[in-house]
């Protein structure tokens, strides 16, 4: 049998399959560490050269009880030997650690394709609180797929007993057992693992050792062929790259890492983040808390407020001025925003976006407060608003806030979302030397100054920093005279500085790229258009309707306010437009008010990223076919 030919859909038959691609999830309960698992998997599976994505896929509640499908947590990885773009459609391999996970997941698993499950979790007490009437590993609830039944909790006791752990700890280890097995299953190494738990839990030497012995335990269980005669695995060939040094990386790194180095491209040598704690955007707060030795102050405010007024004021002293939050804490943070718009400081607002309204689904993903970020302000503020596409391009998207922040002295929302703050991908590390400059010129001459004066071409203010001899000034809410920065209450002037606020904004779009077409021709008779983390799911879709003979292109939305120049001319250059997004129908509305145009759009609200084939069906429906 050649086994380089032979279909992931026709089994386990024989030694190693070779496959293009593969998709396994992680899913166990909340305390049964699938991130860490999944993450740990991740890292061995970028080291042996495939290209991945990822998906982590978090409960809602801090705890919910054991066992129950209200706690259930999963990891998601599809990596391949080719470009691989999302976190994969249908699931070919589905460990579940206990029946709530098997309740909650198998939906998403193939017809054919592999359940791993602990039979050591599936006792009458854990079926009855995952909804089961009887065990699906009895009956046929699971006759579409192929099944894997191991007492993981049992396999792993055994592993780790000389260690003298007691029962509860030693089944904490459980979740690494199970990784060994599927490192063995798709070929992977252990070392970076190993060296991992063995840094992770260098202060309790038994705890380490049971964790890399149960690795070691799955890894030979599937090596030693106890898994049956006819199982021998799969192999996934290393993805053609451009050739550079890579690393893993999250949308929340990138955009730390982004912010470091646009602070650093406009020549200020602190960067202030104030923030509060709010799933998902928390992880900002807590990666760059360990950039201090980059000139990063991290500051954990009280409260939503307090975060953006003391990082306005941090902009107000000359550093960078850095918030994040998601959607409730977004509207904490409204009022605020108008200051920051009225006294025109430099300001990067990160929103990693969540499922609302009001609290919503806290773990879950969306993209519904495109609106808020675009209108969301009492009066007329208007402000630039950037969607990141990918959890590395958050890297290039926080350097360009930064940019337009400090160069036309605004505030300056950066759109993120669940997925991509805790998804991950390969990251090509980018020359330092070869980064962005843009270096800020501080105002130092008191000759003639007051704190409004403009520069003739961007319209951007001058920033002084306080203390400046001969450049002491006031700013705030109050409406100030274009003359002289004095507060006015004079009709004529609110006019003014209102258009010119708007100007400024509106300015900008001069000052971007112009927007290109990610896939396909610049004319034709559909045009996919996206924006933020929909990026990949589209991507696919038009690649798979592309190869089927459509005409159909795909158009990828970075600036979001102002719009890129020509946008609205490429546009016009298709018959229909596609807008796929996860809200009721945001970027959709804004097109069609801006443009004049009839689009339609494609709207998902499940907390879950769409698939590509979901992209595909609505290109089908689209075209008539």
């Amino acid at each position: 049998m050649d086994v380089e030919t032979v279909s992931a859909t026709r089994g386990l038959i024989g030694p190693r399959l070779a496959l293009d691609s593969a998709v396994v999830r992680f899913a166990g309960d909340s305390g049964d560490g699938m991130q860490v698992t999944g993450s740990q998997f991740t890292v061995e599976t970028a080291l042996a050269g495939s290209d991945l994505a990822t998906f982590p896929d978090f409960p809602a509640e801090i705890r919910a009880p054991a066992g129950t499908t209200y706690g259930v947590s999963a990891f998601q990885i599809q990596f391949g030997s080719h470009e691989v773009l999302t976190p994969g459609d249908d699931v070919d391999v589905l460990i579940a650690m206990n029946p709530a996970a098997l309740a909650v997941n198998l939906k998403d698993l193939r017809p054919g394709g592999l359940a791993v499950v602990d039979t050591g979790a599936f006792g009458e007490r854990n079926l009855l609180k995952a909804g089961f009437q009887a065990n699906p590993l009895e009956d046929d609830t699971l006759a579409p797929f192929q099944v894997l039944k191991l007492d993981i909790s049992k396999l792993t006791l055994e592993a780790v007993k000389e260690f003298g752990l007691g029962q509860r700890d030693a089944l904490r280890c459980r979740n690494m057992w199970a990784l060994g097995v599927m490192l063995w299953m798709y070929g992977r190494d252990r070392a970076a693992t190993l060296d991992w738990l063995a840094k992770k839990f260098a202060n309790s030497p038994k705890v380490a050792a049971a964790n890399i012995a149960a690795v070691n335990a799955g890894h030979a269980f599937g090596e030693t062929a106890e898994l049956g005669g006819d199982f021998g695995g799969f192999s996934v060939a290393k993805a053609d790259v451009a050739p550079g040094v890579y690393r893993t990386v999250s949308g929340t790194e990138a955009v730390a890492w982004g912010l470091v180095a646009g602070a650093r491209a406009a020549g200020l040598s602190r960067v202030v983040f104030s923030g509060y704690p709010i799933t998902p955007a928390s992880g900002l707060l807590h990666t760059l808390a360990g950039l201090k030795q980059y000139g990063v102050v991290t500051f954990q405010a009280e409260d939503e407020i307090a975060a953006i007024c003391a990082a306005i004021g941090a902009s107000f002293t000359g550093a960078l001025g850095v918030t994040s939050s998601s959607g409730p804490g977004m509207a904490l943070k409204t009022e605020a925003l108008g200051l920051a718009v009225a006294t025109e400081l430099p300001l990067v607002v990160v929103n990693s976006q969540r499922a609302g309204p009001s609290t919503g689904m806290p773990t879950k993903t969306e993209q519904s407060d495109l609106f808020q970020a675009v209108y969301g302000r009492n009066a007329d503020a208007p402000l630039p608003v950037l969607a990141a596409a990918t959890p590395a391009d958050c890297f290039e998207v926080a350097i360009e806030a930064v940019r337009l922040a400090t160069k036309y002295m605004t505030p300056v929302i950066l759109l993120s979302d669940g997925f991509l703050a805790n998804a991950a991908e390969p990251w090509l590390i980018p020359d330092v030397d070869a980064l962005p400059g843009f270096a800020v010129r501080f105002r130092t001459d008191p000759e003639g100054f007051h704190p409004f004066l403009r520069d003739a071409r961007t319209l951007a203010r001058v920033w002084a920093r306080p203390g400046t001899p001969g450049l002491e000034h006031r700013i705030g809410g109050i409406e100030r005279a274009y003359d002289s920065g004095h507060i006015s209450y004079d009709p004529d002037n609110h006019q003014r500085m209102t258009d010119l606020r708007a100007a400024k904004v509106a300015g900008i779009a001069a000052d971007i790229p112009r927007q290109k077409v990610a896939l396909g021709a610049e004319r034709g008779a559909m045009a996919v258009v996206g924006w933020g983390s929909t990026y990949g799911s589209i991507e696919q879709g038009v690649k798979i309707a592309r190869a089927e003979g459509l005409d159909v292109s795909h158009i990828h939305i970075r600036h979001l306010a102002p719009f890129p120049r020509n946008l609205g001319e490429l546009l016009r250059g298709f018959g229909t437009i596609l807008v796929p997004e996860m809200n009721n129908g945001q970027l959709v509305t804004i097109l069609r008010s801006t443009y004049l145009l009839a689009a339609a759009g494609v709207n998902k609200v499940t907390g879950k990223p769409f698939k590509a084939a979901e992209i595909v069906d609505a290109i089908r429906s689209g075209l008539g076919r």
